[in-house]
């Protein structure tokens, strides 16, 4: 993916903690894995904002939910202080790439990660935005795309740059690995379906028509919106402001998505949103959304 490497840890047979910064090698974790152990694979994402500050709630749905991968964004923790001995004596595999205060990107896995990258290849950029692995014959990425501030601001510039390179890796990758899960905080709502008041938002960030036609033309390369495609009839907004009570009065976004490649899309059986830590004490302003695949061991 790019030259940077990312931070994995997993959960030793031994009892000893094993820690590397690098990619570990193939592990032979391809599709007879995939038959063998996880006829059905459920994969989460969610924008933790602050996993130091969120650590119990996260380990509490982790406990609750039990999903095979979790793609965590916004982490804002270096890689030197991410909490990786909690994820080991919990039985879990992980790998992040992260910086302090903002950004930050992981995967948290009950089976292996192999072939560990991080970073967005061809975009020159210091902010830890991105992070792939492959598990359970799946390759998954977990993705944290720039807010962008405002329509007239140099980030939302930087914001469509951004999804321009990364509309270029997904077409790479997805010739490599034609089994792929993209999650993570896209920071758009791709319709007016995704919105609690459309006409208070349009023309704003999050729902401009640059970054839906951008949103679009991820799908082209090749993927699936896991709700749009099974999440039926049900609301999916996923984040909701802090202020104003914005969760009590459901005025919120569906700008979390969990985006599957063509050779997946069949298997998803249904996605949805976790409302649930959204309304416990000191929340992210982000829900989880999850995704359940079933019967991919042909795909």
């Amino acid at each position: 993916m790019s030259a940077e490497v990312a931070g994995l840890a997993e959960p030793p047979a031994s009892g000893q903690v094993q820690f590397s910064s690098g990619a570990r090698p193939n592990d032979g974790c391809g599709a007879a894995t995939l038959e063998e152990h996880l006829g059905t694979l459920k994969i989460a994402s969610w924008n933790v904002n602050s996993l130091r500050a969120r650590l119990p709630a996260v380990m509490a749905w982790l406990a609750r939910v039990n999903p095979d991968i979790l793609c965590v964004q916004e982490t804002k923790v270096r890689d030197e202080e991410f909490p990786v001995q909690v994820f080991l004596d919990a039985g879990y595999h992980v790998a992040f790439a992260g910086e302090p205060g903002y950004n930050g990107v992981a995967l948290i896995a009950r089976r292996p990660l192999s072939a560990v990258e991080a970073g967005l290849p061809g975009f020159e950029d210091t902010q830890k935005r991105l992070i792939a692995a492959t598990c359970a014959g799946v390759r998954v990425m977990s993705c944290y795309v720039p807010n962008g501030t405002a329509v007239d601001s140099p980030r939302y510039v930087y914001k469509l740059r951004w999804l321009d390179a990364l509309e270029a890796h997904l077409q790479q990758t997805l010739a490599r690995h034609p089994r792929l899960v993209v999650g993570g905080d896209f920071n758009i709502a791709p319709t007016d379906q995704d919105v609690y008041d459309p006409g208070a938002w349009e023309g704003q960030v999050l729902v401009s028509p640059r970054e839906r036609t951008a949103f679009q033309g991820l799908l082209a390369a090749g993927l699936v919106d896991a709700f749009a495609h099974v999440g039926g009839d049900a609301c999916g907004f996923s984040w909701w402001d802090y202020r104003a009570m914005a969760f009590v009065r459901n005025r919120g976004l569906r700008i979390d998505h969990l985006l599957v490649s063509q050779a997946l899309a069949d298997c998803a059986r249904s996605c949805a949103v976790d409302r649930v830590p959204r309304g416990e004490p000191r929340p992210s302003d982000h829900a989880p959304v999850w995704l359940q695949l079933e019967g991919c061991a042909g795909a």
